[in-house]
Parts: structure tokens; C-alpha cells; sequence
């Protein structure tokens, strides 16, 4: 009997288990066949993939590269391992609240937006979880990479003159230091050796406002160099020109001026505004920090790549 028993048991077909096949590894996360299918899954439907991590790549790109989507899964799980790293997941009513304000922002009824995403084929779990991960992966990127980015109105301004080099703005006002080096000491010749000498050790990193106290031999001579402001036309021409297209902070090579040789420090500057640039000098500003944030974002995924354990089965 008992051994009729044990043939009996012996004859029932076991169940055999699927083992996923897993594509890739990163840190402590595995990157399944499952997921790969996932992400070509939301390809397909709007709003779904997180342009920043195409590399200027289309969606519809992606959907004929699995390489690249092999690189974007990547991506998330690093990102993935830095959010928890640093403690900024978000909870559900964090999620919850971000859900509502999309819908007021739209001037829909929640139940409007979730039947709209439900016509692009979108459940709303499979929504809530992509936009609990958007909400981390923005609050990683402020943390790691947007509060270090800086676009100043200058930089603005040189990035309009790229396409409208003609609208240059004049200078209205400026604030300059300089070096002088006086002819009257020794002839023209050793005055500009001397002009050489303190250029050379300001080109090698020495302080500007120390080389003044060193080396100027201007008779009214105040600290740091400083000649104060002008108005445009004010002052010597040829130091007016030198300074022209300096930014603040930086200095000319050795100017020469009826008085002597100089080398000066643009310090401050007020510039006449050009109408069209104001115009257009919020989008300019907006265009350069999205531009500088890809540029910042592609080094920081690369740099965290480089630091992370990452093996590809494929």
C-alpha cells in the first residue's frame, strides 16, 4: 500500500517555474526581460517617458533601439539608488496632492483626468507610480544639479549677440581699476618692460589688486588701483575701447594712452539696454539653463555610471 502510495506521489507532474531572464545588474538592482517590455510598453503612450533621459534622443527612436532602452533603464535604476541614497522618495499623499493639482492646472475634475488618461491606454496605478517617480527624479535634479546651475543676464545677453551681433548695447557707465606705468620713469621702453613684468604675474594667478600696490606708479594712486566711475566718453578713449568687450571682474593686456601704459580692471559696468533683447531675455535665459541642465545632467548620469556596478547579460 505504501509503496502504491509513494508511486501514486511520484507520478503527479510537477509545475515548472519561469525563471525571468535578468538583463541587466546595477548596484543592488536587477533589470528583468519583464521591465524592458514595461518601458516599451510606455513608449507607446503620451507622457509616459522622462525626456531628460533620451539624450536628445525622440520617444519614437527609442521604440526601434534597445540598446538605447537598455541605457534609459539603466539610468533610472542609478537614479533610482540616489533618491533612496539621499532619503527623497515621497509619499502617497505627496503623489495624491501632485494628481489633483494636474487636474485644477488643466481645469478638469479629477475623474475627467483619469478617463482621458484611460483613452491614451493609461491605468491610473501605472500613472501614480510614474508620477511618484517624476516627483523624486525633479527633487533629485534640484538637489544634485539645477541649485548649481547660474545664467546670468550677461550670459543671456552674449547669447543674443550670437544671432544679432549688429545690437551690440553701449556701455553707459563703468567702474575701472588700473596699473599705470609712467614713461616719465626711464623712457617709454622700461616703462612698458614693467608693464610685462606685472602682466606676466597677473596672468599667473597673482591678485590684481596686490600688482596695483606693487607696481603702479600713478601719482594720485588709491587702493587696489581703483580710478572710480565714469560716464561713456569720460575717460581715455583708448581705455574706453580696451574695456569694451571685457566682462566684470576681467582685465585688458597693456593699453597704451597719452598719459602712459595701463592695465586695467573692468570693476562695474551699466550698459544701455537694448529693447528687443529685454524682450527676449527671459526665453534666452530659460533656453540656456534647459541647455546647460542636459549638458550638467548627461556628466552626472556618466559620473554615478562610473561609480556604480553595472553588468549588461545581454
Amino acid at each position: 500500500m505504501i509503496s502504491l502510495l509513494v508511486s501514486l506521489f511520484l507520478a503527479v507532474p510537477v509545475k515548472a517555474e519561469v525563471v525571468e531572464k535578468t538583463l541587466a545588474v546595477v548596484n543592488n538592482e536587477i533589470i528583468l526581460e519583464s521591465d524592458l517590455k514595461e518601458l516599451q510598453n510606455r513608449i507607446s503612450k503620451p507622457g509616459m517617458i522622462d525626456d531628460a533621459l533620451l539624450d536628445g534622443k525622440s520617444a519614437d527612436s527609442l521604440k526601434k533601439d534597445r540598446k538605447a532602452q537598455m541605457d534609459y533603464l539603466i539610468n533610472e535604476k542609478i537614479i533610482s539608488s540616489e533618491i533612496k541614497r539621499l532619503n527623497l522618495s515621497v509619499t502617497n499623499d505627496r503623489v495624491e496632492n501632485e494628481f489633483k493639482d494636474m487636474a485644477k492646472r488643466n481645469n478638469v475634475a479629477e475623474s475627467e483626468l483619469i478617463s482621458v488618461l484611460k483613452g491614451q491606454g493609461i491605468n491610473i496605478a501605472e500613472y501614480k507610480t510614474f508620477l511618484k517617480e517624476k516627483i523624486e527624479k525633479q527633487n533629485l535634479m534640484d538637489t544634485e544639479i539645477i541649485s548649481k546651475l547660474r545664467i546670468s543676464d550677461e550670459d543671456a545677453l552674449n547669447e543674443y549677440l550670437k544671432s544679432n551681433p549688429n545690437n551690440k548695447p553701449a556701455i553707459d557707465e563703468f567702474s575701472v581699476s588700473h596699473i599705470f606705468f609712467n614713461p616719465k620713469k626711464g623712457g617709454s621702453e622700461a616703462a612698458y618692460k614693467r608693464a610685462e613684468t606685472a602682466l606676466s604675474k597677473l596672468r599667473s594667478g597673482e591678485n590684481f589688486e596686490n600688482l596695483a600696490q606693487q607696481f603702479s606708479e600713478d601719482p594720485n594712486f588709491s587702493a587696489g588701483g581703483a580710478l572710480g566711475s565714469f560716464k561713456s566718453g569720460e575717460f581715455l578713449p583708448e581705455i574706453e575701447e580696451a574695456i569694451g568687450n571685457l566682462k566684470v571682474g576681467e582685465t585688458t593686456g597693456i593699453v597704451k594712452s597719452r598719459l602712459g601704459f595701463h592695465i586695467v580692471k573692468l570693476t562695474t559696468k551699466k550698459l544701455t539696454p537694448d529693447p528687443k533683447f529685454e524682450k527676449q531675455k527671459d526665453r534666452i535665459k530659460a533656453q540656456l539653463m534647459e541647455a546647460s541642465f542636459k549638458r550638467q545632467l548627461r556628466l552626472w548620469l556618466q559620473n554615478k555610471r562610473d561609480d556604480s556596478f553595472v553588468r549588461i547579460n545581454e
